[in-house]
């Protein structure tokens, strides 16, 4: 069990700065939606899901909904990542997960548009501004190449010539860490023009949680989620606000974003 007073420790002695952002339609963004499927966020729906109700995953849902509504109902473009494998082809060193063509491969339920409860999964599909992309590795950036050398998510930043892009799902130390690295490295190196920033919304994003005695248990890797939660926050950085302006001075906000520069 990890006790508060190490979770404290780790924030005092790697303290994570904090900002305030605003998005609106004046600068072009693009919103980023890392593997919100199944496999990783329904309770029980594979290895790699939560074995019970967890509070920090259904908040990364919810705040995941809430985004991608802002975003269709202003036909912002989103670029969704779903983590989908072949059965044959493992992914050391976890254990077979988001088979491809299964449940667990596919968006989370969840969303309701015009009062209707619909599949995100089927939502998304059916929203214009939407590119949905299934990658059979961590790095979604990777996951993006093409066997002729193109990349579907460098092509969608092009065409949609988009400056900023928000990035959320899970898990945050890992597949939205990775892909944030790739994103920034491409970014740096003029591979993504025209896109200048990267931003990870914290509370839409989440990881999964493994205490150190469970993992001997099983023989498998100790991951406690309120440490690696924080320290996936570390390369980016941290804004506490972000608020969205809309042309008929309508603002939506919420907390505690991070932001990579």
């Amino acid at each position: 069990m990890v006790s508060s007073e190490t979770i404290d420790l780790l924030k005092e002695e790697l303290p994570v700065e904090q900002e305030s952002l605003v998005v609106s339609g004046d600068v072009k963004t693009g919103l980023v939606i890392v593997d919100v499927v199944n496999g990783f966020c329904t309770v029980g729906a594979g290895n790699l899901a939560p074995t019970m109700p967890d509070k920090q995953i259904s908040g990364m849902v919810d705040e995941t909904l809430r985004l991608a509504t802002v975003f269709c109902d202003n036909k912002w473009p989103v670029f969704a990542f779903l983590d989908s494998h072949h059965p044959d082809i493992p992914e050391h060193p976890y254990p077979a997960h988001c088979i491809a063509g299964t449940d667990e491969s596919k968006l989370v339920p969840g969303i309701f548009v015009s009062s209707i409860r619909l599949a995100l999964y089927l939502w998304l599909e059916n929203e214009p501004n939407v590119t949905r992309r299934c990658k059979d590795c961590i790095d979604g950036f990777l996951g993006s190449i093409e066997k002729d050398g193109s990349n579907v998510f460098v092509d969608w930043v092009k065409t949609n010539q988009i400056k900023v892009i928000l990035v959320v799902g899970i898990c945050t130390d890992i597949c939205v860490l990775d892909f944030v690295c790739s994103a920034l490295s491409a970014r740096n190196r003029g591979f993504l023009t025209p896109l200048e920033d990267v931003i990870v919304y914290s509370h839409a994003c989440a990881t999964f949680d493994l205490p150190a005695h469970v993992a001997r248990n099983i023989k498998g890797i100790a991951h406690p989620q309120p440490h690696l939660i924080h320290v996936g926050c570390l390369v980016v950085g941290i804004a506490n606000r972000v608020t969205f302006s809309f042309e008929n001075s309508i603002a939506v906000q919420s907390k505690n974003l991070v932001q990579s520069r």
